[in-house]
């Protein structure tokens, strides 16, 4: 699908991250149908099974990129699935390493919605195009799935609650919201599974420092480009 990939391992400013590029684009005139959706993983072999788990809740709607941190590419071809998706392989790197190198927004801009998920998360209750169905129905340019009561939680903006389709505002605990129209009581999306529409994708890459490495604090700052694109 990529006709060009440069692969660069050492840190470098952003303004020259694309300087050897000649020429990059996505040509999807070989596919039957061209999916909708962007869905990378940045994974290591041993998450495979809870991997192959997740991609049977996405659609061909959704084309998927694995981002390998350790090396092992080829032994993904025991699943079906992996010898349509792009493999992407630097070891020893985190996820917004390889956003930031690998999906610029001009690169995927042919798809509506990009999501950067973590390798471990658990979606026996889940289903992507019902996701993505509420997604587009109230407009959110930033989201994430809701978390199960029971799985965890950090923050209670995450949690999945019953009576309502999605949730904007929350009340947490006592002492954990500086103002209750900030996060993480309100326009608060956690790092570990977001989905950003194309537009707001742009936003959040250029947000994204050249050297970030767990993304820690980054889903505090995510609202910035919702407020950019709603004004």
């Amino acid at each position: 699908m990529f006709h060009q990939i440069l692969v660069e391992l050492n840190y470098f400013p952003q303004e020259l991250l694309y300087q050897n590029l000649i020429f990059i684009c996505a040509d999807y005139g070989d596919l039957k149908k061209k999916p909708k959706y962007l869905l990378t993983f940045t994974v290591g072999y041993d998450q495979r099974h809870n991997i192959d788990a997740a991609l049977k809740k996405f659609s061909d709607d959704f084309a998927i990129l694995l981002f390998h941190y350790d090396g092992r590419t080829s032994e993904w071809d025991q699943f079906e699935w992996s010898k349509n998706a792009i493999h992407v392989s630097v070891k020893k790197q985190t996820k917004w390493w390889y956003a930031k190198r690998f999906l610029h927004p001009d690169i995927v801009s042919a798809f509506e919605y990009i999501l950067i998920w973590d390798e471990d998360l658990g979606v026996e209750h889940f289903d992507g195009d019902k996701y993505m169905n509420l997604v587009i129905k109230h407009g959110l340019e930033i989201s994430q799935p809701g978390i199960e009561p029971n799985n965890g939680l950090t923050w209670e903006m995450t949690k999945r609650r019953g009576d309502r389709e999605v949730h904007t505002v929350t009340q947490e605990r006592p002492g954990w919201c500086s103002d209750p129209h900030l996060p993480p009581c309100a326009a608060f999306v956690e790092i570990m599974a977001p989905a950003f529409s194309r537009e707001a994708w742009r936003c959040v890459w250029h947000m994204i420092q050249n050297d970030l490495v767990h993304g820690w604090g980054l889903d505090f700052a995510l609202r910035r480009c919702v407020e950019m694109l709603s004004s």
